[in-house]
């Protein structure tokens, strides 16, 4: 029995070195403090990668909100002058209109009293006006009295009046005067775009009533886009006319699209103490609405530096480091832990103070957190 338990100890023994040495033929990385080994292999299958110290762009920005928005003059609303029914409604929201067409018609009674009521003036017009022109030339002849050429002055002048009142009000209600006195008196009247554009809102439907108060559509000129912004009070001073802003439309689309500065508001909101700050979007083309959030960030300052992906670092208790290659043999790359002096940073790129350390030497841009970290127990930059 004793050689027995010899021999079963013996059996766990070699197992248990067989497997300790299976692991230290898997491992493919050897770590000291300054150097690590990694082989092809393994540089590979973890998609690492070699780069060089180049020139980023270092921007120093003003992150702001706001939203996309057209000039005042490039929106419009439709409403009556005066009210009536809506007797045709042709168009949707989206549809695209030109000046001057036909948006909505509507009826009432009262337009057909408004032309009845200029034709009345206008053909007293022609009587009142000889009665004053013959007033005037008796009175200058002293055949009438003074009194009787100033009334007729009146009566003239008061139904001129009128009929220009009423002339005017025939033309905004887009009614012919020219026609109501050639004897054409409609119940209709029509409501015309006053830009091009298109139609953004739609607030009536055939048969009902609207009022000089109601809107009854909006209509929408895309081709200015712009940038409506908040800025913060205490950061206004930094932001100058022609500063480039980089903004994204988190809701729709993780592209990044350009734009200018081009006003800065010159009053500040009592509530939130923000400015309002105007920017022209470079790209105008289609993929905007009116109204969308937007994300955006103010270039104050721009220049370019020497620097490295923020991957190719690590931040580790006694400083910033990157790995750089010493030698490539035998399908194995030896790396030296090398020191890194930061300067600015950005979400993608980091500037080395010391890139003359560095030139011509391929550094590890993809992968240098695992190799470290493992190694230093140091936590990613």
């Amino acid at each position: 029995m004793k050689n027995l338990y010899i021999i079963i100890f013996a059996m766990l023994f070699i197992a248990c070195a067989n497997e300790k040495t299976n692991e230290t033929d898997v491992t493919t990385t050897e770590v000291d403090h300054d150097h690590i080994t990694i082989t092809k292999a393994q540089f590979e299958s973890e998609n690492m990668a070699f780069g060089t110290v180049s020139k980023f762009d270092f921007n120093q920005s003003i992150k702001v909100n706001g939203m996309i928005d057209v000039p005042p003059q490039n929106k419009s609303t439709i409403s009556p002058f005066i009210g009536g029914y809506i007797t045709q409604t042709p168009l949707l929201v989206g549809s695209e209109v030109k000046k001057g067409q036909l948006l909505v018609t509507l009826q009432n009674p009262e337009y057909v009293e408004i032309q009845q009521n200029y034709l009345e003036v206008a053909e007293q017009l022609s009587y009142l006006k000889s009665e004053f022109e013959r007033q005037k030339t008796l009175y200058d002849e002293q055949i009438t009295s003074q009194k009787n050429y100033l009334k007729a002055e009146s009566d003239y002048k008061s139904n001129l009046a009128r009929f220009n009142g009423l002339r005017k009000k025939l033309q905004m209600l887009n009614i012919s005067p020219a026609r109501v006195e050639g004897g054409t008196i409609s119940s209709s009247v029509n409501l015309y775009a006053p830009i091009d554009g298109f139609v953004t809102k739609v607030n009536v439907s055939n048969g009902s009533y609207v009022s000089s108060s109601d809107i009854i559509l909006e209509i929408v000129d895309t081709h200015h886009i712009h940038l409506e912004l908040s800025v913060f009070e205490k950061d206004i001073m930094n932001i100058k006319k022609g500063q480039k802003i980089l903004f994204k439309i988190p809701e729709a689309s993780e592209e990044t699209f350009e734009a200018d500065v081009h006003l800065i508001g010159t009053t500040i909101d009592a509530a939130s103490r923000r400015v309002q700050v105007h920017g022209h979007v470079n790209n105008e083309e289609g993929q905007f609405i009116v109204g969308m959030f937007v994300e955006a960030e103010i270039i104050t300052e721009s220049s370019k530096q020497m620097g490295l992906p923020q991957e190719a670092i690590v931040g580790l208790e006694d400083g910033t480091y990157a790995l750089a290659l010493e030698n490539d043999e035998n399908d194995v790359f030896h790396l030296e832990k090398v020191k890194l002096e930061v300067g600015k940073q950005t979400e993608d790129a980091v500037e080395i103070l010391n890139a003359d350390d560095f030139k011509n030497k391929q550094i590890l841009i993809k992968g240098i957190g695992m190799l470290l970290n493992e190694s230093e127990g140091g936590h990613s930059h």
